[in-house]
Parts: structure tokens; C-alpha cells; sequence
């Protein structure tokens, strides 16, 4: 019964769909996810690294300067583009348990976190493919422990490890992508099987509207050189085997955007390109920007965002508001022409008008939640640049960000930290003793949007700590 009672519930949300913007085709979503891939490991912003298919997309679309994750690492993250809610809706604040680090520093025992979203959380693409789009899924996906279950046609690699099993080169020992090992010769990289996947379904689908959710593996760790690529960045001060793993994703994007371009279906094709949330650190700096992966300063957070969209977004084009992952969700729904605004609640707005020039994009604050604890990677070369101990990447907190301010929260002792981002991009200098009005303003708002979502806030103190 509770079964029919959710399907009933899909078809009522899915039955309302609106021509496409133009009148025309209804077109075809590829989003393409990478995985710990920060702000500044894209060539369009560092020359440390080669990445001439994503400055592609950059150089024919809108990039968006001013980008965030909705959460600092894969889960929580991906959690929320996919169901376009914040963390306190689904209840996925990380990767596994709740209580990770030693648990002596630990001063509260951490709300317990969800690994998967409920199973009656509709994903876009649960809605897309109610509405007549072809679906493909390929690579991580991390939320359920298939995405056929959560509106894909087709699986190509995907499960509930956050992690590349077995590898990314192929023969595969375990892990779902195994079964492809007598497909592929050995020594394939998961991101040629991929394209060649993609290539396949693009041909097969190319009359029927589609959603491609090209999730990359790369660039989380185990980091393996890739050797067409590694020998280039010897001696360069980088991570080599890092970086030849950044090009060889980039390369896999560009056998997908050719094969959009030889079927003819790049000028009815949205394109975004992003990642699910920053670098780690203690591979890859993402100075000026603070810490990484894990850490909700903006190294942790603020990620790559492009948008290709031929003849609605204006080529090269650069965006400076403040966008997020949970933007996706409606934007995608804004696109395929479906109406969702009495059926769903979405904590993101379309970006749509910013692309376009067209119609007006509210200004909003920027929310993260984040009631657990992430173990550190231990001590960092620059310790101003990273996390505040070397146990945590961060302790249970809230975050706001409202215009150029931005508002950290602690649970632990109730610690304020307000940051200028317009004059302290790296976030070095807390300002609540100087501007006491606007951080209780901004303080009140952040505890009003806690009460509104229900959030949940760690109080129980951990009887194991042991102050230092």
C-alpha cells in the first residue's frame, strides 16, 4: 500500500509539464559531477593543471565565479543535488557514521547520520523520466544502493560506495564496475568505459530527450598516474599522478562533447559541469581560498560551476552571484518545461534568468548544516590555510553566507566567526568583535533557518572527551 500510495504521489508531482522554454524540442541534460574536484584544479582558473575541455565548455558557456557545494564532502553533497533539499531534509551530513575522529577531542556526541536518502525522496531524474526523458546514470552515485531504483533507465558503474572499488583501471578485482572486465582489455581507465558507455546510449537515444548524469570517480582518492598523462607533470610542483588524473577525466568530457557534436545535438543540449564539493587539501591547495574537502571554509565549498546552453547563454560569459549545487534540481525542471512549485520543496531556485538575462533570480542567503563530526588529515604545511586543529576538517557547526558575509557556527562552545569575503577571500580575520550588530543579525537569521528546517543540533556531551 505505502508503495502505491509513493507512485501516486510521483505521478501527481510528474503530471504537470509545460512546454520548453522556447516552444520547441524539449531539450536533452548533461550534468557532469566530478568528485573532489576543487576550485582551483580547473586550467580556466590555475595553470598547474590541463583541463581544455571543461574551459571548453567555459569558453561557449557561463562559468560561475562564485559556486558552492551544498555540503564539503561526496554524500551529503550529492544527496542534495539530486533531491534539491538541504541536508536536514534527507539527513545525510556525511560518509558513514556520525563520530568519526578520535574520540577523546570530541566534546558532543554527534546527531547519527542517514548513509542513504529516504526512499521516498524523489530524484530529478525519478521526474525527468516520468515526463518522457530517456535516463542514463554513469559512475559514482553514492545515495541508494542502486540508481536504477531512483529514475535511471540505465546503470552504468554506480552503487552506495563513495569510493572507486577495485580501481580505476581495469581488470576490475571487485566492485560494480567487475562486470565490464571482459568488455574492455586490461588496463582500461573507468573513464574511457565510461565514454564509451556514454557514446553508446547517446546514439541509441539520440531522437528521444535524455538526462545524462555523467558522475565522475575522479578525482577521490586511491590517486593512480595515469601514463599517457603523468610524465607531463613531473617536476612541475604538483601532485603528477593527481594531476594526470584531473586530464584524463577532462579527456573522457571531450569524447562525450564531440559525440554531442557528430549526432548533431549540441545546440539542444544543457550542459552544466561541477563538482561535488572542494579539493583535498593535502593534495591539491586551493589557496587563496581556505582548507578543502571536509572543511566548510571556501576551500571546502566553493567549486566549479559552468553552464553550456547554444543560443540562450552568451559564450564566455562570467557570473559573480552566488549559486549553488541545490540550484540544479529546478533549474533542470525550468529547462525540461515542468512545473514543481506546488509539489515539491526546493531549497534552490533556477538559474535560468541568470543564464539567460531574462526574469528575475531573488537574492537569498546561502545555508550549511552540518551536526557531526570529520576527521582531520592530520597536520597542514600552511596551518593558517586549513582547518583550525589538525583532528577535524570541522566540528559540528552551521554556516550562512549573506551577500559578502559570511557567518561560521559552533556547536561545541558556540563560537561565532564572521568573515568580509569581499576583503578576506581566505578567511583569516574574524570580525564578531568589530561588527556586533551585523553578526547578531546574521546570527538571528542563521538559528531562525535552523528552526525552520528543522534541523537538528548536537547538546548531549560525550562522556569519552578529554580536554586538551
Amino acid at each position: 500500500m505505502r508503495r502505491l500510495i509513493l507512485l501516486a504521489c510521483l505521478v501527481l508531482f510528474t503530471s504537470i509539464q509545460l512546454p520548453s522554454l522556447d516552444g520547441g524540442e524539449r531539450p536533452n541534460i548533461l550534468y557532469i559531477n566530478a568528485d573532489d574536484l576543487g576550485i582551483q584544479d580547473v586550467s580556466y582558473n590555475s595553470n598547474r593543471y590541463r583541463t581544455p575541455n571543461i574551459d571548453r565548455l567555459a569558453s561557449e558557456g557561463m562559468t560561475f565565479t562564485q559556486a558552492y557545494a551544498p555540503a564539503a564532502n561526496c554524500a551529503p553533497s550529492r544527496s542534495c543535488c539530486m533531491t534539491g533539499q538541504n541536508t536536514p531534509r534527507h539527513g545525510v551530513y556525511t560518509v558513514g557514521n556520525s563520530d568519526r575522529g578520535k574520540s577523546s577531542q570530541r566534546k558532543l556526541i554527534p546527531i547519527k547520520n542517514s548513509v542513504h536518502i529516504p526512499q521516498n525522496q524523489e530524484t530529478i531524474a525519478e521526474i525527468l523520466q516520468a515526463n518522457g526523458y530517456k535516463t542514463i546514470h554513469l559512475g559514482k552515485w553514492h545515495i541508494t544502493r542502486n540508481p536504477i531504483e531512483k529514475g535511471f533507465d540505465v546503470n552504468i558503474g554506480g552503487n552506495d560506495s563513495g569510493s572507486p572499488t577495485g580501481g580505476y583501471f581495469s581488470p576490475f578485482k571487485k566492485g560494480s564496475m567487475k562486470s565490464y572486465n571482459n568488455q574492455y582489455p586490461a588496463g582500461t581507465h573507468r573513464v574511457d568505459i565510461f565514454a564509451d558507455q556514454a557514446v553508446k546510449f547517446l546514439r541509441k537515444h539520440r531522437d528521444d530527450p535524455f538526462f545524462m548524469y555523467m558522475s565522475y570517480y575522479s578525482v577521490h582518492t586511491g590517486i593512480e598516474p595515469v601514463p599517457e598523462f603523468v610524465g607531463k607533470y613531473k617536476g612541475k610542483g604538483v601532485d603528477a599522478a593527481y594531476a594526470s588524473m584531473i586530464e584524463k577525466m577532462d579527456q573522457g568530457i571531450g569524447k562525450i562533447l564531440s559525440e554531442l557534436d557528430s549526432l548533431g545535438l549540441k545546440d539542444n543540449t544543457f550542459v552544466v559541469f561541477s563538482s561535488d564539493n572542494g579539493g583535498v587539501q593535502i593534495i591539491s591547495s586551493q589557496s587563496p581560498f581556505r582548507a578543502g574537502k571536509g572543511s566548510y571554509f571556501e576551500g571546502g565549498v566553493r567549486v566549479p560551476v559552468v553552464v553550456r546552453w547554444p543560443g540562450k547563454v552568451e559564450p564566455g560569459s562570467i557570473n559573480e552571484t552566488p549559486v549553488t549545487g541545490l540550484d540544479f534540481f529546478p533549474t533542470f525542471l525550468d529547462v525540461a518545461g515542468i512545473d514543481s512549485s506546488e509539489q515539491k520543496i526546493l531549497d534552490g531556485q533556477s538559474l535560468v534568468p541568470l543564464l539567460t538575462g531574462k526574469g528575475q533570480f531573488a537574492e537569498r542567503k546561502l545555508y550549511w548544516h552540518f551536526p557531526i563530526y570529520l576527521q582531520g588529515y592530520g597536520n597542514i604545511k600552511k596551518p593558517e590555510e586549513g582547518p583550525h586543529d589538525s583532528d577535524f576538517r570541522t566540528r559540528p557547526g552551521s554556516v550562512v553566507r549573506d551577500g559578502k558575509w559570511k557567518l561560521h557556527e559552533y556547536f561545541e562552545d558556540g563560537r561565532l566567526e564572521l568573515y568580509d569575503l569581499e576583503a578576506d577571500i581566505g578567511e583569516q580575520y574574524n570580525l564578531v568583535e568589530s561588527h556586533p550588530e551585523i553578526t547578531s543579525r546574521i546570527h538571528a537569521d542563521l538559528k531562525q533557518w535552523r528552526k525552520s528546517m528543522n534541523a537538528p543540533v548536537p547538546t548531549k556531551l560525550n562522556p569519552d572527551y578529554q580536554p586538551q
